[in-house]
């Protein structure tokens, strides 16, 4: 208790987002398993499925763009709030009547959990930068490093939870349940939040929420990559596979992805100790170098859905190979954005940055449910190789030289 009352103002404001965040991430979790779940049981096709998303995930680009703009002009103190608050709304929302919840209903509902989810995660991101001094890159790496995979640790968690929900409570009882706890929460950011973390020295212009770096433009599209790569495959088809041809209930799935997204989280914290610091300070250099491994990685799950050789084993054992290599490519690039962004309005940079990531997971997702109703998991895979290869390629025209700060 003693070490938090000695700690700085800006550093209590910014554990405070961070656990809104946390807590934000476990509703955000099992919300999604929750709904691929139960809308499946109710017979809804993988592509019907990925549309109740749709509008999720387009909002996620339109909000990273204002959002970053409000954070740098508002603080991100305000923006965080905002965000808890949607939430509530969305998962009341969806504690309605089953047959109230037609298609555009629920894509209405995860529109307004789109906005909160990126309101949340820019607010969140952004603020690293005010607390890590310039030129301490390894310090930044690390911070990056924890925020975002004790996150994605959280959301599996979220995946488990919501699992367990659909299992002993009804869809509506867990949303009610949910809505309970942020509002816990939201309540208590409403009384702590107190100061303008992020908030810009200068008013920033609206036109100010697209990037003019080169570099940040660059690695912008190769996460627009990078996680429609992931998402064409996890988003919808995995779980629907998994629950048709090895004929695993809703426990064992969401069970399983959750561990799945727990490792994830738990390998994307470590990522500043797996990759050799002063090696990873050239960007093309590292980040080509693991988009290739993923890569080949992919490539070997398709070849075994495509010729059905031990197809339980090796997608089982390449999802775990997959996440970890794709845990560290995410790692780094949340690392980068970080660093390359400028200081004064930081929200603004990682504002544009996390729009190319959630255009990428809506580019996914769509084609999750499309592709695998059509085609099946096979022709997922072998999408989000030509994905990867793309954001490989992207990632050669990123700095050569070392990453010096220079904001």
């Amino acid at each position: 208790m003693k070490r938090l009352a000695s700690l700085s103002n800006d550093i209590k404001q910014y554990l405070i987002v961070t656990g809104n965040y946390w807590a934000f991430t476990l509703t955000d979790g099992a919300l999604r398993m929750l709904v691929v779940l139960h809308f499946h049981a109710l017979g809804y096709s993988p592509l019907s499925i990925a549309m109740l998303f749709l509008f999720y995930e387009c909002f996620g680009v339109v909000t990273n763009l204002v959002g970053g703009f409000l954070g740098a002009r508002l603080g991100l103190n305000k923006t965080m709030n905002i965000g808890l608050a949607m939430q509530i709304i969305a998962l009341l929302m969806l504690a309605v009547p089953t047959e109230w919840l037609t298609v555009v209903y629920v894509m209405i509902a995860q529109a307004l959990s789109g906005i909160a989810k990126d309101l949340n995660k820019m607010s969140a991101k952004s603020s690293i930068k005010m607390l890590v001094n310039t030129g301490q890159e390894g310090t930044l790496f690390k911070w990056v490093a924890i925020l975002t995979g004790s996150k994605n640790a959280l959301k599996g968690v979220g995946f488990f939870l919501g699992g367990l929900l659909l299992t002993l409570l009804s869809f509506n009882g867990a949303m009610f349940l949910m809505a309970g706890f942020l509002a816990l929460v939201w309540s208590y950011s409403l009384y702590a939040l107190q100061n303008d973390l992020g908030k810009a020295k200068y008013k920033p212009k609206f036109s100010d929420i697209f990037s003019k770096s080169r570099s940040i433009n660059i690695l912008s599209a190769a996460r627009m990559f990078l996680f429609g790569a992931r998402d064409v495959w996890f988003v919808v088809a995995l779980p629907v596979f998994l629950s048709q041809a090895f004929a695993w209930d809703h426990w064992t799935v969401g069970g399983f992805l959750a561990l799945w997204v727990m490792g994830y989280g738990v390998v994307q914290s470590l990522a500043p100790k797996l990759i050799n610091f002063k090696a990873s300070r050239s960007p093309n250099t590292e980040t080509v170098k693991w988009a290739g491994l993923l890569g080949l990685v992919t490539l070997s799950i398709t070849l075994s859905l495509y010729f059905t050789w031990e197809v339980k084993t090796v997608l089982i054992g390449g999802l775990i190979v997959f996440g970890i290599l794709f845990a560290i490519n995410s790692s780094l690039h949340s690392y980068l954005i970080v660093s390359m962004a400028d200081s004064d309005g930081v929200s603004l940079d990682v504002g544009f940055y996390y729009m190319a990531n959630a255009m990428g997971r809506l580019i996914g997702t769509v084609l999750s449910g499309w592709i695998f109703q059509l085609y099946g998991l096979a022709a997922c895979l072998a999408i989000s190789f030509i994905f990867i290869g793309c954001a490989a390629l992207i990632s050669i025209k990123l700095p050569t030289a070392p990453i010096i700060n220079n904001n």
